[in-house]
């Protein structure tokens, strides 16, 4: 039972000659040229962005220097947790003004993001301390600690959030 190889049948012929065709284009590939140059680069191509991103400084911002930045007329967006302020303008759909979490932009959002919760008791008045979130339960400061992570992979860390007082 020797390997036998016939080109006698239509099968062996087809296959055959697509091998052929597929050799030939690897080995001798066929290069066209575009008949016109892409308008984009007409005038030349650079690496550069249009523009540049805003450059981010980190700050120190308390309860009442956070609060503007809640995404209105197209703002920076920026909310705390656990005293870390974090730049998620890039997040706008979230938590820009008709977000899900839009009541946590520039905020303190600890607690609510601790439990779970969006609703507006969770937020701390800002003429008020820091909540220290002390009652928290241990999955509950877990909980917080995961949303820190995910934040500290996904934005910016742009600031620490202090108390009133302390500017």
């Amino acid at each position: 039972m020797g390997f036998s190889f016939n080109l006698g049948t239509p099968i062996n012929t087809a296959l055959f000659a697509y091998i052929l065709y597929s050799v030939q284009h690897i080995v001798f590939p066929t290069i066209s040229r575009p008949k016109t140059i892409p308008h984009e680069f007409k005038s030349g191509y650079s690496w550069m962005p249009k523009s540049h991103p805003p450059t981010v400084l980190f700050k120190t911002y308390s309860p009442k220097t956070l609060e503007p930045f809640n995404g209105k007329d197209g703002d920076r967006i920026l909310l705390a947790i656990n005293g870390i302020v974090f730049d998620v303008t890039a997040g706008r759909n979230f938590y820009g003004p008709n977000g899900m979490y839009g009541n946590f932009a520039g905020r303190d959002a600890s607690r609510g993001m601790a439990k779970q919760s969006f609703d507006l008791e969770m937020l701390t008045p800002v003429d008020q301390p820091i909540d220290k979130l002390e009652d928290l339960k241990q999955d509950e400061i877990e909980n917080m600690k995961g949303w820190i992570e995910h934040f500290s992979n996904k934005y910016i860390i742009c600031g620490k959030l202090v108390e009133n007082d302390a500017l």
